[in-house]
């Protein structure tokens, strides 16, 4: 059921804590389905990377409004870090619509305009196997080189964004080189991009601080 998702939706899966009716930590995810929107646009060919400044590449519209949404914005030619901060709690809410619209997620909005979405998985089968299969991924012996490059990136965010249900701390540990060779994998798209994920935990802490960006 998550073969035809696209990499932000299931970074926000994996990140959605189901007792909490929300994601583990809004702030963090909004960096997180942002940074993974990037890296799909980056695997499907359309975006490119010359001298830290990102381009777009490609005419017709990859027909997701997540991902379509992105590639408009990295018409402005920025690097990598700056398009993983800016316009994160859009990309957020667009995710967030794009799995309700999918069947996949059930919103009630908030009753004050101070209040919090409720967002409920409708199938607490679909993150479970998610996880499992990124499980197998960090566990299993074969080799980075040889995963789907969607299940690197994945572990890489994960780790990065410091989702614990997938990677936990002593994991982080016992597979840091598995991690790390996740994360290099990502040079092959865009140099800029492997730097942009593995400062994602410097940008979080500089979010929860009042960092610009919307």
């Amino acid at each position: 059921m998550t073969d035809n998702l696209s990499l932000p939706c299931l970074v926000y899966l994996l990140a959605h804590d189901a007792a909490a009716e929300a994601p583990y930590d809004r702030a963090r995810t909004a960096l997180l389905v942002r940074a993974a929107a990037l890296t799909d646009l980056a695997l499907r060919g359309r975006l490119r990377e010359d001298g830290g400044t990102v381009t777009a590449s490609g005419t017709p519209p990859t027909g997701d409004v997540v991902l379509d949404g992105v590639l408009r914005e990295a018409e402005d030619g920025h690097g990598f870090k700056h398009l993983t901060r800016h316009h994160r709690k859009r990309t957020l809410t667009r995710v967030e619509d794009q799995l309700a619209a999918a069947g996949l997620l059930r919103v009630k909005e908030p009753r004050t305009p101070f209040g919090a979405r409720r967002l409920t998985v409708t199938d607490p089968a679909v993150p479970a196997a998610l996880h499992a299969r990124l499980a197998t991924a960090l566990h299993g012996t074969t080799p980075v080189h040889e995963l789907p490059a969607t299940d690197a990136a994945l572990l890489a965010l994960a780790a990065a964004g410091g989702i614990r249900s997938v990677v936990s701390r002593r994991e982080h540990k016992s597979y840091r080189a598995r991690i790390d060779a996740c994360t290099k994998s990502l040079a092959t798209l865009a140099p800029g991009l492997e730097h942009a994920v593995r400062a994602l935990p410097t940008t979080m802490i500089a979010a929860q601080g009042g960092m610009g960006g919307s």
